[in-house]
């Protein structure tokens, strides 16, 4: 049967595509990870709760985002479209513009930056979180990695919305958002550059992201900053 062949390939690349693995750099013993990050999953969308004392204290751009953010010990750090991820309107009214984000080439792309004074293990619970502990070495690769995403182009980082009553503020970003890139793609790839093993085409879903973290068995307890 003629058809029979195209669609052993395209089973085959399909599967390739789901077990394909992107190896991160050798992770540290507990022993030299000074510096704890929490990756956070609401169900959907994965964000990241870094330390603002390291971010600051590593300079750069990042740095200087940070510092027109308003005070709060730990910055909730998130990517995604330029429009439907600040919109905080009931999802089915948005479902349009939903479609435009997944399948528009092109859109452009933010930067949030939250601040938050608890610590996350006293605000999410055990199954929204997964905890890593870097050395400054892959602190500043994945920092670098979240910098990479900043729109530069003006000199330096611009704010292009915030949302009244909300301390998030949404920076400018270089990268586009679509189907082929979404929110728990950027944050695995993020993960990634820190150490993490992911699977770039898995992580679609923002399980698979909390699942890569786990599976590097980095879900320890670490210290209060």
């Amino acid at each position: 049967m003629r058809w029979a062949l195209p669609l052993a390939v395209l089973i085959g690349v399909v599967a390739a595509l789901l077990t394909w693995t992107r190896p991160g750099a050798p992770i540290p013993t507990t022993a030299d990870a000074p510096v704890a990050v929490y990756l956070l999953d609401n169900g959907f969308h994965t964000d990241l709760a870094v330390p603002r004392a390291a971010l600051e204290q590593r300079g750069g751009p990042l740095a200087q985002a940070i510092a027109t953010v308003p005070p709060g010990d730990w910055i909730l750090i998130g990517w995604g479209d330029a429009t439907f991820y600040v919109d905080q309107s009931p999802i089915s009214d948005r479902l349009p513009d939903g479609a435009r984000a997944f399948f528009r080439p092109g859109n452009p792309s933010v930067l949030m930056l939250d601040p938050e004074a608890q610590d996350p293990r006293d605000r999410y619970p055990a199954h929204r979180r997964a905890g890593l502990r870097l050395t400054p070495t892959a602190f500043d690769r994945m920092a670098g990695r979240i910098e990479t995403s900043l729109d530069l182009s003006h000199g330096a980082p611009r704010i292009v919305t915030a949302r009244p009553g909300d301390d998030a503020r949404f920076f400018a970003g270089r990268e586009s958002f679509s189907i082929l890139h979404l929110c728990n793609h950027w944050t695995a790839g993020v993960l990634n550059a820190g150490g993490v093993t992911i699977r770039p085409a898995r992580s679609v879903f923002s399980g698979e992201v909390m699942q890569s973290v786990r599976a590097a068995e980095l879900d320890r307890a670490a210290p209060r900053a």
